[in-house]
């Protein structure tokens, strides 16, 4: 059997590659992990940073979210306290001005009812005063014709047309 194929058995190379791999790995630790590990360690940082950063949002969202919902229902509740306000308000004022309508209405029928009777009245005596000179002026008539019927129905027709005569001025007036 020869030596030389047997693989298990370390030979020159071996401890070679040995050496190599072991100054390899000492240079990896001395030189290339402490950067990357300060890297890796600075990535966490910003990233445990970034995590603690948007839970302190998310509670101040929350929180933001609650005083919203706060003001949102006091400005809801005042609202309504205006619209009521504003409701009886114009319900005070239209009932006020109901009433005062239907004084100044009262009123206003009570003074035409008041002209309407004093222009009944100046009527009535305006008339009588035409009448009394109408009936005196017929009497006087009647009294210088002899008393016949002709005389008589002319004395009436001229009296009426007259009268018809009269009214028409009135209404004219």
């Amino acid at each position: 059997m020869m030596a030389t194929s047997v693989f298990l058995l370390p030979n020159g190379t071996f401890f070679v590659e040995l050496v190599v791999v072991a100054v390899i790995l000492f240079l990896m630790t001395k030189y290339i992990l402490p950067p990357l590990n300060r890297a890796m360690e600075g990535r966490q940082e910003k990233i445990r940073t970034a995590l603690e950063a948007a839970d302190a949002a998310r509670a101040e969202a929350a929180a933001a979210g609650d005083e919203r919902a706060k003001v949102l229902a006091d400005a809801r509740a005042q609202a309504h306290l205006i619209v009521a306000s504003a409701q009886a308000t114009s319900d005070q004022l239209k009932a006020e001005s109901g009433g005062r309508a239907q004084l100044e209405y009262e009123r206003i029928v009570a003074a035409a009812q008041g002209e309407v009777a004093a222009a009944r009245v100046h009527a009535i005596d305006e008339a009588s005063a035409r009448i009394g000179d109408i009936v005196f002026d017929l009497v006087s008539k009647i009294v210088e014709r002899e008393v016949d019927q002709s005389a008589h129905d002319d004395l009436v027709r001229e009296a009426v047309a007259a009268l018809n005569a009269e009214a028409a001025k009135g209404t004219n007036r």
